[in-house]
């Protein structure tokens, strides 16, 4: 699964015209890997010497996670970009930064994952596993560009 994972971010680097197919691929990898948390939650506290050991271990669970995911994005870039990005602690930061740098309107991006969703049609014969990593995947590109998906919606 490693080179597999590894395979996928060098096919994709970032290079500046390519940011949301590499968005996409990162998310991707990072759902796969079970990472995507780190986007989204923030970095507990670092646990005091008298923690209990439920504290320690999801604090330690948040920053190996943190630079799992922080290895595969720097891996992903360009050698300029990731030049200009290793300095940076989170992978939140690292993402918000490129964001910035070459991120069409979420709006977009949001609108194209939710029209998929709504499109998205299992053929008959086709893996049941696949369709729903590629749903998964959509739920999370909608979610990460701010659509609210609940119950409710």
């Amino acid at each position: 699964m490693m080179s597999a994972t590894l395979n996928m971010l060098a096919v994709d680097k970032l290079n500046g015209n390519n940011y949301a197919s590499w968005k996409n691929t990162i998310n991707t990898v990072l759902i796969i890997d079970d990472l995507i948390f780190v986007l989204v939650e923030e970095c507990p506290q670092v646990p005091a010497a008298n923690a209990t050991r439920t504290v320690r271990e999801a604090y330690e669970r948040w920053a190996k996670a943190n630079e799992k995911a922080r290895a595969y994005i720097l891996a992903s870039l360009s050698k300029v970009l990731a030049k200009k990005h290793e300095s940076m602690l989170t992978t939140r930061e690292i993402m918000d930064s490129l964001q910035e740098m070459f991120g069409q309107a979420s709006y977009q991006i949001k609108h194209d994952a939710l029209k998929y969703i709504y499109n998205a049609r299992m053929n008959e014969g086709a893996s049941v596993r696949e369709h729903v990593l590629n749903m998964m995947v959509h739920f999370n590109v909608a979610e990460m560009n701010g659509a609210v998906i609940d119950e409710a919606s």
